[in-house]
């Protein structure tokens, strides 16, 4: 039997990825679980497993590739009988030779998706005999003994990644057109709806394209090289010119006496070892930083300019900005509010490594309500972070030194921690982003408040 393995889905609004190694031939026998190949999605790489035992039959895909989630890439003969095949899986699928499948294949090619109402029909036709298979591509048996498809069945002809894909640029689903059968709509449907849209727009409009200009050619002067972008590099590139040029930032500085805190972190440190964790700076700022998210919501939220509404989050995930080898990676720690500087530390290790090692899944890269980006552990007095959109604030920590400070009319020599806190000004003022400065300051200066 032959397995057609296909890119599975492997993350929220992620359609492509990048090939970066593939670890078999055509002709190849693997096990379950062997490693077929990795894919690079964004800012993770994710290995793709072998789900059966059998024998490479064709690879269609190379390193440097650039794939569709639900393409296919490789072919895999295995001899378990086709009766204990399941075919629930996200990754793998039977191939078949019966009209009803062609014809299922041949509409997913036109409309290049892979739709859960299709996906729900296949399954269905597989459970009834041949002959009912080739009846219910023109409507017949199988839609009266499966009546659960009609409601599997959208209002509106599109996939849910189509719909997600649409939400996030904006785009009302409804008022698309769609090119493919039956009126069902596409990616591509979506993007050139968008593209008018955006044309028909005044050019003052705050969100019409900034032209880019084109480069000289530097070869005149020199020599030169280039090199590619790397996919991590294209994603950060994108991102962080859709929030610089979207969201107005403003940044908010000032520094933070950790002359007490320092001490007792040295003294809780082996603690916190013993756990399986190291208390670094920044795994006491996550939880400082969770901590004040809940007492200033505005910071934990995100702006919806569309529908022009503010949306609050109960939960707080705290990003922390990771520097590797690869580029700035950005993984969170989940639910910070509710865990214990230990506990953080612990995870943060793990995700700190999970990152530098490309081991890091998409799921650990989602769900972020604010962002700690630490380059104190580098250099610097000061800089300012651009915020990670849909966030609405992000805080700079830079290189703590010790400064002489005018305490209780004498100076002291004092170990003082430069804060940056940037903010979305659509939705938070001035007096607001000071006010959570100062809740951090007085957070750090007198550790005995983390204890509360």
């Amino acid at each position: 039997m032959k397995i057609d393995i296909k890119i599975p889905s492997v993350g929220e609004n992620i359609e492509k990825a990048t090939i970066t190694a593939v670890s078999v031939k055509a002709g190849d026998d693997v096990k379950k679980d062997d490693i077929l190949l990795e894919l690079e999605t964004g800012k993770a790489v994710v290995e793709i497993p072998a789900e059966q035992d059998g024998r490479i039959a064709e690879v269609k895909v190379e390193a440097g590739a650039e794939v569709q989630i639900g393409q296919s890439v490789m072919i895999l003969e295995t001899v378990v009988a086709e009766e204990s095949f399941s075919v629930g899986s996200d990754s793998v699928e039977k191939v078949e030779d019966s009209p009803a499948q062609s014809q299922l294949e041949s509409e997913e090619k036109k409309t290049g998706e892979e739709t859960a109402p299709l996906a729900a029909a296949e399954h269905v036709k597989q459970a009834v005999p041949a002959s009912e298979t080739a009846e219910s591509d023109r409507g017949g048996a199988v839609e009266a003994s499966a009546p659960q498809r009609s409601e599997i069945l959208p209002k509106v002809p599109a996939a849910p990644s189509v719909r997600r894909f649409a939400r996030e640029i904006g785009i009302e689903i409804g008022e698309v057109k769609g090119s493919g059968p039956g009126g069902r709509i596409s990616v591509e449907d979506v993007k050139a709806y968008s593209k008018k849209k955006n044309t028909e727009r005044p050019s003052g409009d705050l969100h019409s394209y900034i032209q880019s200009e084109a480069l000289p050619d530097f070869s005149k002067w020199g020599g030169i090289r280039t090199e590619k972008m790397s996919r991590i590099r294209q994603v950060t590139a994108q991102h962080l010119s859709y929030s610089w040029s979207t969201i107005p930032h403003v940044t908010q500085f000032d520094k933070a006496d950790i002359t007490s805190l320092e001490s007792l972190r040295r003294q809780l440190a082996p603690e916190v070892e013993k756990q399986g964790g190291k208390l670094t700076m920044t795994a006491i700022l996550t939880s400082v930083c969770a901590r004040a998210l809940k007492e200033f919501p505005a910071f934990n939220s995100s702006v919806d300019m569309e529908k022009q509404e503010i949306i609050f989050k109960d939960f707080v995930n705290i990003g922390i900005a990771v520097d590797t080898p690869n580029g700035l990676l950005v993984p969170v720690i989940r639910h910070a509010d509710q865990k214990g500087i230990a506990e953080i530390s612990r995870e943060l290790q793990v995700l700190a490594e999970k990152a530098r090692t490309r081991k890091i899944l998409p799921a650990d890269l989602e769900g972020g309500t604010f962002t700690v980006s630490n380059l104190g552990g580098i250099t610097g007095t000061g800089f300012t972070p651009i915020i990670n959109s849909p966030e609405v604030a992000i805080l700079g920590v830079s290189r703590g030194s010790t400064e002489a400070v005018l305490k209780d009319g004498n100076w002291e020599a004092r170990l003082m921690l430069p804060l940056s806190l940037s903010y979305d000004h659509r939705i938070i003022d001035g007096a607001d982003g000071a006010r959570f400065v100062l809740w951090l300051k007085n957070a750090l200066e007198q550790p005995f408040r983390l204890l509360l």
